[in-house]
């Protein structure tokens, strides 16, 4: 199988000041944090993409437009349904007295859980009061797959990604606990981001040597690798599409690292207010979201 190849090497999705309308395109700055810079309101600027992320022929072009609202890489038509994988770090397990599973523990999330850079992590009346609902962050490498994919063998895996972004599947842990499916819990309307750019996979030829960090209020909270990944990327994929077509555009949350909130001591929680920044290395960059809790005013961010 032939590995996916693209034009673009790192692909955003934003509306543009000059026309207002949506585009994809490449930053001009390869070395740039987009979303770091967008969250601090630094100028953007992008080399459009003519076409579909999932067509390798879309034409990278060198027509230049500036960046007024930085979006999730992909939109929720073209994810459709999100599938996550739970407790797939050995640290993670650990800190939240689990043993290491079997096989990849899935759920879902529907396309309505998905948001971008910069939009406010809505927490919703039925996860209030925070205190006793534990809203806890968890940052994530995540998979894009751009061609269909089923019953993948482990060594063709990687043939079959696009490109990797991050996400944030933020959890309310007292729903989560008090069943045995995830999917309701962490399945919340506009709950989890992804972004800020998709990195195309010839970059990241090794998805299990990426450092992935947590920051919220500024305080570090996840600092971990995906070397610690249970179930690498290629078992990932070759595990998830026996039996099923993993269409184009199908979104795989891999899991978290140690450092989540519901297991310290005591828990920590997000709420109203908090400025969360997940971050992981190779040019997917900073995904920063504020907190508000539904019905609540949204304070001033501090960046």
């Amino acid at each position: 199988m032939t590995p996916i190849r693209t034009q673009w090497t790192r692909l955003i999705r934003f509306v543009a000041v000059e026309t207002t309308q949506v585009h994809i395109g490449q930053p001009v700055d390869p070395q740039l944090d987009i979303g770091l810079a967008v969250a601090n309101e630094k100028q953007v600027f992008a080399h459009e993409i003519l076409g579909s992320p999932f067509d390798p022929a879309a034409q990278l072009t060198k027509n230049t437009l500036s960046v007024k609202t930085l979006l999730s890489p992909l939109s929720r038509e073209q994810i459709g349904l999100a599938r996550c994988l739970g407790l797939n770090y050995a640290d993670h397990a650990a800190e939240a007295n689990l043993k290491k599973p079997n096989a990849p523990i899935l759920f879902y999330k529907p396309s309505t859980a998905i948001i971008g850079p910069n939009a406010p992590i809505i927490i919703p009346r039925a996860a209030q009061p925070v205190s006793k609902h534990i809203p806890d962050y968890e940052v994530e490498l995540t998979i894009v797959i751009g061609k269909s994919a089923k019953d993948v063998p482990e060594e063709d895996a990687l043939d079959y990604v696009l490109g990797y972004t991050a996400a944030n599947d933020v959890s309310f842990r007292f729903h989560q606990m008090n069943v045995s499916q995830w999917d309701f819990s962490k399945g919340f309307d506009n709950t989890t981001p992804i972004g800020p750019c998709l990195v195309a996979a010839s970059v990241i030829p090794d998805p299990q040597s990426l450092k992935l960090k947590t920051v919220v209020n500024g305080q570090v909270l996840q600092d971990g690798t995906t070397a610690d990944q249970i179930f690498s990327v290629k078992q990932t994929i070759a595990f998830l599409s026996q039996g099923t077509t993993l269409g184009p555009g199908t979104i795989i949350l891999t899991g978290t690292p140690k450092g989540v909130g519901f297991v310290r001591e005591p828990p920590l929680y997000l709420k109203n207010g908090d400025d969360v920044q997940i971050c992981i290395d190779s040019g997917i960059g900073s995904l920063i979201n504020p907190v508000v809790e539904e019905g609540k005013t949204l304070k001033s961010a501090s960046l």
